[in-house]
Protein backbone atom coordinates (compact mmCIF):
# COMPACT_ATOMS: atom_id res chain seq x y z
CA UNK A 1 0.00 0.00 0.00
CA UNK A 2 1.44 3.24 -1.08
CA UNK A 3 2.42 5.64 1.83
CA UNK A 4 0.46 8.48 2.93
CA UNK A 5 2.34 11.87 2.12
CA UNK A 6 4.44 13.40 4.94
CA UNK A 7 5.20 16.70 3.69
CA UNK A 8 6.65 19.73 5.34
CA UNK A 9 5.18 21.58 7.55
CA UNK A 10 6.61 24.41 9.88
CA UNK A 11 10.12 26.49 8.31
CA UNK A 12 12.21 27.42 10.96
CA UNK A 13 14.89 30.19 9.94
CA UNK A 14 18.38 29.61 11.79
CA UNK A 15 19.90 33.17 12.22
CA UNK A 16 22.69 35.68 13.81
CA UNK A 17 20.31 38.43 14.90
CA UNK A 18 17.29 37.73 15.92
CA UNK A 19 15.57 40.92 16.54
CA UNK A 20 16.76 41.96 12.92
CA UNK A 21 15.27 38.48 11.39
CA UNK A 22 12.18 39.04 12.91
CA UNK A 23 11.60 42.88 11.84
CA UNK A 24 12.57 42.25 8.42
CA UNK A 25 10.53 38.98 8.00
CA UNK A 26 7.32 40.77 9.19
CA UNK A 27 7.87 43.87 7.19
CA UNK A 28 8.64 41.78 4.21
CA UNK A 29 5.97 38.62 4.27
CA UNK A 30 3.24 40.50 6.74
CA UNK A 31 4.10 38.21 9.69
CA UNK A 32 3.05 38.61 12.84
CA UNK A 33 5.73 37.34 15.61
CA UNK A 34 4.90 36.47 19.16
CA UNK A 35 7.64 35.02 21.79
CA UNK A 36 7.37 31.23 22.04
CA UNK A 37 7.54 30.31 25.82
CA UNK A 38 5.63 27.08 26.58
CA UNK A 39 9.27 25.24 26.63
CA UNK A 40 11.20 25.51 29.39
CA UNK A 41 15.01 26.11 29.41
CA UNK A 42 14.36 26.60 25.24
CA UNK A 43 16.63 29.30 23.64
CA UNK A 44 14.42 32.49 22.84
CA UNK A 45 12.02 31.08 19.87
CA UNK A 46 9.92 34.20 17.82
CA UNK A 47 7.01 31.85 16.08
CA UNK A 48 5.43 33.48 13.07
CA UNK A 49 2.24 33.89 12.44
CA UNK A 50 -0.07 33.77 8.70
CA UNK A 51 -3.68 35.16 10.48
CA UNK A 52 -4.33 32.92 13.21
CA UNK A 53 -1.83 29.91 12.12
CA UNK A 54 1.47 29.58 13.26
CA UNK A 55 3.44 28.87 10.18
CA UNK A 56 7.26 28.71 11.20
CA UNK A 57 10.04 30.14 13.87
CA UNK A 58 13.01 31.91 14.40
CA UNK A 59 15.85 31.34 16.50
CA UNK A 60 19.64 32.40 17.06
CA UNK A 61 22.14 30.03 15.84
CA UNK A 62 23.35 27.70 18.20
CA UNK A 63 27.02 28.24 19.28
CA UNK A 64 27.86 24.55 18.10
CA UNK A 65 26.50 25.10 14.54
CA UNK A 66 28.26 28.47 13.90
CA UNK A 67 31.96 26.60 14.92
CA UNK A 68 30.64 23.96 12.06
CA UNK A 69 30.86 26.86 9.55
CA UNK A 70 26.86 26.94 9.20
CA UNK A 71 25.81 30.17 7.73
CA UNK A 72 22.24 31.56 8.15
CA UNK A 73 19.47 29.74 6.49
CA UNK A 74 15.78 28.29 6.46
CA UNK A 75 15.08 24.77 7.34
CA UNK A 76 12.12 22.31 6.47
CA UNK A 77 10.35 20.29 8.99
CA UNK A 78 8.67 16.88 7.40
CA UNK A 79 5.95 15.88 9.73
CA UNK A 80 6.30 12.06 10.70
CA UNK A 81 3.97 10.05 13.48
CA UNK A 82 6.88 8.18 14.32
CA UNK A 83 10.39 10.01 14.58
CA UNK A 84 12.60 7.10 15.29
CA UNK A 85 11.26 4.78 12.75
CA UNK A 86 11.70 7.53 10.32
CA UNK A 87 15.12 8.30 11.05
CA UNK A 88 15.66 4.64 10.75
CA UNK A 89 14.58 3.91 7.39
CA UNK A 90 15.73 7.18 6.34
CA UNK A 91 19.60 5.97 7.54
CA UNK A 92 18.78 2.67 5.18
CA UNK A 93 18.44 4.90 2.35
CA UNK A 94 21.59 6.21 2.17
CA UNK A 95 20.64 9.69 4.24
CA UNK A 96 22.12 11.10 7.11
CA UNK A 97 21.48 11.31 10.74
CA UNK A 98 23.16 15.21 12.21
CA UNK A 99 20.86 15.12 15.43
CA UNK A 100 19.10 11.75 17.27
CA UNK A 101 15.47 12.39 17.77
CA UNK A 102 15.34 14.66 21.20
CA UNK A 103 12.36 15.89 22.95
CA UNK A 104 11.32 19.52 22.88
CA UNK A 105 9.38 19.60 26.29
CA UNK A 106 5.86 20.87 25.65
CA UNK A 107 6.34 20.50 21.34
CA UNK A 108 7.32 16.82 20.28
CA UNK A 109 10.63 15.20 18.99
CA UNK A 110 12.87 16.43 16.38
CA UNK A 111 15.90 15.41 14.59
CA UNK A 112 18.54 16.95 12.31
CA UNK A 113 18.46 14.73 8.88
CA UNK A 114 19.73 14.95 5.14
CA UNK A 115 18.87 13.12 2.20
CA UNK A 116 21.53 10.99 0.29
CA UNK A 117 22.45 14.23 -1.65
CA UNK A 118 23.15 15.99 1.60
CA UNK A 119 20.11 18.68 1.33
CA UNK A 120 19.35 18.84 5.05
CA UNK A 121 15.69 19.01 7.09
CA UNK A 122 14.23 17.90 10.14
CA UNK A 123 11.74 15.91 11.20
CA UNK A 124 9.30 16.61 13.94
CA UNK A 125 6.64 13.96 15.69
CA UNK A 126 4.68 17.02 17.28
CA UNK A 127 2.48 16.71 20.29
CA UNK A 128 -1.58 16.86 20.11
CA UNK A 129 -3.55 16.86 17.20
CA UNK A 130 -2.36 17.66 13.66
CA UNK A 131 -3.49 21.27 12.06
CA UNK A 132 -5.48 20.78 9.03
CA UNK A 133 -4.19 22.05 5.98
CA UNK A 134 -4.61 25.71 4.59
CA UNK A 135 -4.97 26.42 1.01
CA UNK A 136 -1.43 26.35 -0.67
CA UNK A 137 -1.94 29.88 -1.94
CA UNK A 138 -2.92 31.23 1.46
CA UNK A 139 -1.09 34.88 2.15
CA UNK A 140 1.87 34.27 4.58
CA UNK A 141 2.34 30.64 4.17
CA UNK A 142 4.83 28.43 2.33
CA UNK A 143 3.34 27.88 -1.47
CA UNK A 144 6.21 26.13 -2.99
CA UNK A 145 9.46 23.82 -1.77
CA UNK A 146 11.72 23.71 -4.25
CA UNK A 147 15.21 21.73 -4.05
CA UNK A 148 18.47 22.50 -5.43
CA UNK A 149 20.55 18.91 -5.54
CA UNK A 150 23.25 17.12 -7.35
CA UNK A 151 20.90 14.18 -8.98
CA UNK A 152 17.37 14.86 -9.31
CA UNK A 153 16.17 11.64 -9.83
CA UNK A 154 17.66 9.76 -7.45
CA UNK A 155 16.52 12.73 -4.93
CA UNK A 156 12.84 12.31 -6.40
CA UNK A 157 13.27 8.52 -5.55
CA UNK A 158 14.27 8.83 -2.03
CA UNK A 159 11.69 11.55 -1.26
CA UNK A 160 8.92 9.12 -3.08
CA UNK A 161 10.29 6.34 -1.22
CA UNK A 162 10.19 7.51 2.22
CA UNK A 163 7.64 9.92 2.30
CA UNK A 164 4.93 8.80 -0.63
CA UNK A 165 5.70 11.96 -2.55
CA UNK A 166 4.28 12.01 -6.60
CA UNK A 167 5.64 13.04 -9.37
CA UNK A 168 3.25 15.91 -11.35
CA UNK A 169 5.48 16.72 -14.41
CA UNK A 170 8.97 17.17 -15.73
CA UNK A 171 9.65 20.53 -17.54
CA UNK A 172 12.62 21.03 -19.75
CA UNK A 173 14.53 24.13 -18.95
CA UNK A 174 16.83 23.81 -21.93
CA UNK A 175 20.34 24.19 -20.69
CA UNK A 176 19.43 24.26 -17.61
CA UNK A 177 18.10 20.56 -17.40
CA UNK A 178 14.96 19.03 -16.45
CA UNK A 179 12.88 20.60 -13.27
CA UNK A 180 10.71 17.99 -11.82
CA UNK A 181 7.09 19.41 -10.31
CA UNK A 182 6.15 16.63 -7.50
CA UNK A 183 3.08 16.33 -5.03
CA UNK A 184 3.39 16.12 -1.57
CA UNK A 185 -0.31 16.02 -0.34
CA UNK A 186 -3.09 17.53 -1.30
CA UNK A 187 -1.84 21.46 0.14
CA UNK A 188 1.66 20.67 -0.44
CA UNK A 189 4.09 20.23 -3.30
CA UNK A 190 7.48 21.98 -5.08
CA UNK A 191 10.02 21.14 -7.79
CA UNK A 192 13.70 19.49 -8.07
CA UNK A 193 16.14 20.11 -9.97
CA UNK A 194 19.88 19.78 -10.36
CA UNK A 195 21.80 22.94 -9.10
CA UNK A 196 23.99 25.26 -11.18
CA UNK A 197 27.64 25.94 -10.53
CA UNK A 198 26.75 28.89 -7.92
CA UNK A 199 24.90 26.72 -5.37
CA UNK A 200 27.45 24.84 -3.18
CA UNK A 201 25.99 22.16 -1.97
CA UNK A 202 22.55 20.73 -2.31
CA UNK A 203 19.58 22.46 -0.51
CA UNK A 204 16.16 23.64 -0.02
CA UNK A 205 14.38 27.00 -0.50
CA UNK A 206 11.51 27.74 0.36
CA UNK A 207 8.58 30.11 -1.40
CA UNK A 208 6.98 32.43 1.05
CA UNK A 209 2.88 33.36 -0.80
CA UNK A 210 2.39 37.39 -1.38
CA UNK A 211 -0.05 39.49 -2.84
CA UNK A 212 2.11 41.43 -4.73
CA UNK A 213 5.53 40.67 -6.28
CA UNK A 214 6.94 44.36 -7.42
CA UNK A 215 5.55 45.60 -3.91
CA UNK A 216 7.24 42.41 -2.03
CA UNK A 217 10.47 42.92 -4.10
CA UNK A 218 10.81 46.60 -3.12
CA UNK A 219 9.75 45.48 0.85
CA UNK A 220 13.03 43.42 0.65
CA UNK A 221 15.62 45.82 -0.94
CA UNK A 222 14.02 48.67 1.59
CA UNK A 223 14.76 46.35 4.73
CA UNK A 224 17.96 46.33 3.32
CA UNK A 225 17.77 42.61 1.92
CA UNK A 226 18.79 41.71 -1.75
CA UNK A 227 16.78 40.53 -4.43
CA UNK A 228 19.02 37.70 -6.67
CA UNK A 229 16.76 37.06 -9.21
CA UNK A 230 13.54 38.24 -10.43
CA UNK A 231 10.85 38.95 -10.64
CA UNK A 232 10.09 36.92 -13.21
CA UNK A 233 7.02 34.87 -14.75
CA UNK A 234 6.66 31.51 -14.04
CA UNK A 235 4.93 28.65 -16.13
CA UNK A 236 2.26 28.47 -13.88
CA UNK A 237 1.30 32.36 -14.62
CA UNK A 238 2.87 33.13 -10.90
CA UNK A 239 5.53 35.89 -10.06
CA UNK A 240 8.88 34.52 -8.07
CA UNK A 241 11.73 36.53 -6.55
CA UNK A 242 14.64 35.07 -5.18
CA UNK A 243 16.11 37.16 -2.16
CA UNK A 244 18.50 36.72 0.59
CA UNK A 245 18.10 38.08 4.12
CA UNK A 246 20.46 40.99 5.84
CA UNK A 247 21.83 37.93 7.77
CA UNK A 248 22.62 36.37 4.34
CA UNK A 249 19.87 33.32 4.89
CA UNK A 250 17.97 32.58 1.35
CA UNK A 251 14.55 31.98 0.50
CA UNK A 252 11.78 32.86 -2.36
CA UNK A 253 8.34 34.85 -2.44
CA UNK A 254 5.79 33.96 -4.76
CA UNK A 255 2.69 36.03 -6.06
CA UNK A 256 -0.71 35.24 -7.55
CA UNK A 257 -0.91 36.61 -11.79
CA UNK A 258 -0.36 40.17 -12.06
Amino acid sequence: MPKSPMPFFWYELMTTDLDAAEAFYTAVVGWKAEAFDKAPGMPRYIVVNAGDRGVGGLMTMPEDATKMGMLPAWIGYIHTKDIDASTQSLKKAGGAVHRDPDDIPGVGRFAVVADPQGATFMFLQPNGPDQPAVPATTPGHIGWHELFTSDWKAAFDFYASEFGWAKSSEFDMGEMGIYLIFTAGPESGGGMMNKPAQIPVPVWQFYFNVEGIDAAAKRVTDNSGKVLMGPMEVPTGQWIVQCQDPQGAHFALLAPVR
